[in-house]
């Protein structure tokens, strides 16, 4: 009898492979190149982080399993920054800890929608999302942004289906660093509710806008709390990144669903991560300041210095720590640019078509991890490559 080929579900074949690994492959084969590629931070965790979660680790206690929902300590202080800070009223709302808000996104779409449901994305949407959506074995539909990467309500409008379940926002955006306006972003929530599906809101980069932008929750408002989903991270703003502590703002309803799938994806988030975010938050939004000050002087010097390129259209974004740059006429796939960058000029960016990107060659750079002696530098690097790369 012949035997049967083994091989993975067509589902998942159906997934992007992720485009991290790709380019941190390229950047390990070709030591000392400057990486504009992940989206981290330069900066340490605040002061004690790690002296207090080592004093976490002496009780016994905390070898053990917690609840699934996350430690009361944690919550009780998320409730309040919640409340303080985005002004969000969780009376009627469940807060739940989670592995790192793409947990947390996973755990909405899981939570919201069957087989062959569709989701609404603003292209260029953040890959991680449109992974999840297909691996629930769900349907991504795209909407384009306008020129300036902000939605466009009767474009999102028209997307809506009897298979849509919900509409997502990132602001301040991934990959395009746009920062959504609280009347667009009310108007996205509202949408939702006369059509009755949810508003999953990923907030991760809510602390990184510039000059006298704000950021928006718009679960803040009154008679939201039923279909709005907020998703919030401490990877950037304390660079707790690899600790994979992020959090979600849920209607009550949804708790016993989201309950159930974290229970059985990791039966609870990580103990001693998450006496770590406890004393990082301590610190607030104060200790983040200074450090996201600097990253505005280096978002600065990056668009001074893409100015000299010549036939490079960057947008000039107010949050997070990203530049989606087009190269204009080049008909190379743009993973080849961004090995042609690593290779040849020790600087390496993101794809465009990793974020959705179907026309048009693109490029994701992010700044926030360069440390001071490495700015001039790789944004040199970068500029040279770009240069070269535009002109012959």
């Amino acid at each position: 009898m012949k035997r049967k080929i083994l091989s993975a579900s067509a589902r998942i074949q159906n997934v992007q492979t992720p485009i991290i690994p790709v380019i941190g492959e390229m950047i390990r084969t070709h030591p000392g190149t400057i990486s504009l590629g992940q989206g981290v931070v330069y900066y340490d965790p605040p002061p004690g982080v790690a002296e207090y979660a080592a004093a976490a680790m002496a009780d016994p206690v905390n070898h053990r399993y917690q609840p699934v929902e996350g430690i009361d300590a944690l919550r009780a202080v998320l409730v309040d920054k919640l409340n303080r800070e985005n002004k969000i009223d969780c009376a009627d709302s469940t807060v739940v800890v989670t592995a790192g808000s793409n947990m947390g996104f996973f755990n909405a779409i899981l939570a919201i929608c069957d087989v062959g449901d569709e989701v609404i994305l603003l292209t260029p949407w953040y890959f991680n999302h449109e992974m999840a959506i297909r691996i629930a074995g769900c349907q991504p539909m795209g909407v384009a942004t306008d020129a300036d990467f902000q939605p466009d309500i009767a474009s999102i409008e028209a997307k809506i289906t009897n298979k849509t379940r919900a509409i997502v926002t990132i602001s301040p955006n991934n990959p395009t660093g746009a920062v959504y306006t609280p009347d667009i972003l009310d108007a996205v929530n509202a949408l939702c509710a006369e059509r009755g599906i949810y508003h999953i809101s990923d907030e991760a980069y809510e602390y990184f806008v510039y000059g006298d932008v704000a950021h928006h929750s718009p679960a803040s408002r009154k008679a939201t709390e039923d279909h709005t989903i907020s998703l919030f991270s401490l990877s950037k703003s304390y660079s707790l990144a690899s600790w994979r502590i992020g959090y979600m703002v849920i209607p009550d309803h949804l708790a016993e669903s989201v309950r159930k799938i974290q229970d059985t994806n990791v039966i609870c988030p990580p103990v001693i991560s998450q006496y770590a975010a406890l004393h990082a938050l301590k610190s607030g939004y104060e200790y983040c300041r200074p450090m996201i000050k600097r990253i505005a002087d280096v978002r600065q010097h990056l668009y001074q210095a893409l100015e000299d390129v010549p036939g490079i259209a960057a947008n000039h974004a107010d949050g997070a720590f990203y530049v989606f740059l087009e190269i204009p006429g080049d008909n190379r796939i743009d993973i080849e640019i961004v090995s042609e960058l690593v290779k040849d000029f020790g600087v390496a960016a993101i794809p465009g078509s990793a974020f959705g990107i179907e026309s048009g060659t693109y490029l994701r750079v992010s700044y926030g991890a360069l440390e001071p002696d490495a700015v001039k530098r790789g944004i040199d690097c970068l500029c040279d490559g770009l240069r070269s790369i535009v002109t012959r």
